[in-house]
């Protein structure tokens, strides 16, 4: 049966209500006469955040998801909006990733007061508290400064144009969809700086059954789905969280796939790389190949 009306329900943050509006916006252009609403659900994570960087052990247990989750369990919404990167790999039961709509840009962003990446002076601070990007920035440029950042996206940029450091990572999807990517000094070539698995993407989360299935044929991108599979597939086969230092990267050109993955062990010192090519179908299958090989390379098990 087609729904009348749709809770959408959303984190509290600028960012996510910007998410949550993104899909808003496509439902109703997709089903005018479908009556949408919006609810704002509180997180652990967005608790913790205030006061200090989230622990990593917690971020692998859906702390950004978890709220969510059990709104949709007790029917107090009907869609949970997330950024794919946030969303655990093993979903709650009786709940199913719904429909992934087309990707936004993948690749992290760097913003500064001027400087690119490259022209920052050696000792410059550059601000993160993903481990997949220290250990990315320690190996492109050795020389910087990592330092700790916490808060929403207008905390961070307002603590880069205080001086509490000279450059800040972003990805350039939030600032895409908060209307603030013309900030960035420069976007960082995936080739480069490989992003985390599923950035860029919303994954629509939704009690199993048939207006899952509705909303999957209005919103479903079936390109955009098969690349954050083969890229969260390599998050399951190295058994890590979305704390973990690893990128993935996959690129979706007609039926073709091409998966490349980094995963950094010993604090960022030792690293492997990894990809593999195939098709969409071949997606999982994929990533599972690239983990195991990673995994090979860098002599681990994986991660408990």
């Amino acid at each position: 049966m087609i729904p009348r009306r749709l809770v959408l329900g959303t984190r509290a943050s600028s960012l996510a209500q910007a998410q949550c509006a993104a899909v808003r916006a496509l439902l109703q252009r997709a089903a005018p006469a479908l009556e949408v609403e919006t609810r704002l659900v509180r997180t652990e994570g967005d608790r913790l955040q205030q006061h200090a960087p989230v622990p990593g052990e917690k971020l692998s247990k859906g702390l950004f998801s978890g709220a969510l989750e059990a709104a949709l369990q007790e029917e107090r919404i009907d869609l949970a909006v997330h950024s794919l990167k946030d969303l655990p790999t093993e979903l709650l039961d009786g709940l199913t990733l719904a429909a992934v709509p087309e990707r936004a840009d993948p690749r992290d962003a760097f913003l500064s007061r001027g400087p690119r990446l490259a022209d920052l002076p050696r000792g410059a601070r550059v601000a993160t508290s993903s481990p997949r990007r220290a250990s990315q920035l320690r190996r492109i440029r050795p020389d910087l400064e990592i330092v700790p950042i916490r808060g929403n996206v207008e905390t961070r940029v307002s603590k880069l144009r205080d001086g509490e450091c000279e450059g800040l990572i972003l990805a350039a999807a939030g600032l895409q969809r908060l209307g603030r990517l013309d900030e960035a000094a420069e976007l960082l070539p995936a080739e480069q700086f490989l992003p985390a698995p599923g950035q860029g993407a919303l994954g629509l989360e939704m009690r199993a059954g048939a207006a899952a299935d509705w909303i999957a044929g209005l919103l479903e991108d079936p390109a955009a789905r098969a690349a954050v599979e083969a890229e969260r597939a390599v998050l399951v086969g190295v058994g890590g969280g979305c704390s973990l230092p690893l990128g993935a990267c996959a690129v979706v050109e007609g039926e073709a796939l091409r998966l490349r993955a980094v995963l950094f062990a010993a604090g960022g010192s030792r690293w492997a790389e990894a990809m593999d090519e195939g098709t969409r179908a071949d997606a999982r299958r994929m990533g599972a190949d690239v983990a195991a090989r990673l995994l090979d390379l860098l002599g681990a098990e994986p991660a408990p």
